[in-house]
């Protein structure tokens, strides 16, 4: 069982601190009254080439869209992180275990059940954090199911927000 894992994104740096301390160079950061958007490849991944992601603060998610390498693919095509997230002069995530899964238009799967409990058991979160993990899932499958499995028009029509992508460098 490992410590919630923790990301920094220092936007003035245009750089993100990836989970294991590895700084790495962002391609883009955009800032909304809504969240924060990070674009940049993913060097040394055997499957993943490029990663865009939103940080949804008051959602307690990152919501994900990756880029495979050619030749491979990927099974799903949303990936959000359900997270603690702070906003700042460097943004910073705690992962709280829990990630969903979405084939857009199609379905959805909850992943890592297992983990937050173990993590609960271990005592590297406490109660209130596991509790924040599932009812910020369950918000999540809930709506994104409601809305025919599209990850975006969920957040539109609920949040009043657009998420936008930039395209993948490749």
């Amino acid at each position: 069982m490992h410590s919630p894992k923790i990301e920094l994104y220092d936007v003035d740096g245009m750089t993100n601190t990836d989970p294991k301390g590895f700084v790495r160079a962002v391609d883009h950061y955009r800032r909304t009254d809504f969240g924060l958007y990070l674009a940049r490849p993913l060097d040394g991944h055997p499957n993943i080439a490029y990663f865009r992601t939103w940080l949804l603060p008051e959602l307690g998610l990152k919501v994900g869209r990756w880029a495979a390498h050619p030749g491979q693919t990927l099974d799903h095509d949303v990936y959000i992180d359900v997270a603690d997230i702070e906003t700042g002069a460097v943004w910073r995530s705690v992962d709280l275990y829990l990630d969903v899964l979405v084939r857009d238009r199609v379905d959805l799967r909850v992943l890592d059940t297992d983990e937050v409990l173990e993590a609960r058991s271990a005592g590297l979160i406490d109660d209130a954090a596991a509790r924040r993990a599932f009812e910020r899932t369950f918000a999540a499958v809930d709506g994104i199911a409601a809305a025919g499995y599209d990850v975006e028009a969920w957040i539109a029509a609920v949040f009043k927000v657009t998420l936008t992508w930039t395209d993948v460098r490749q």
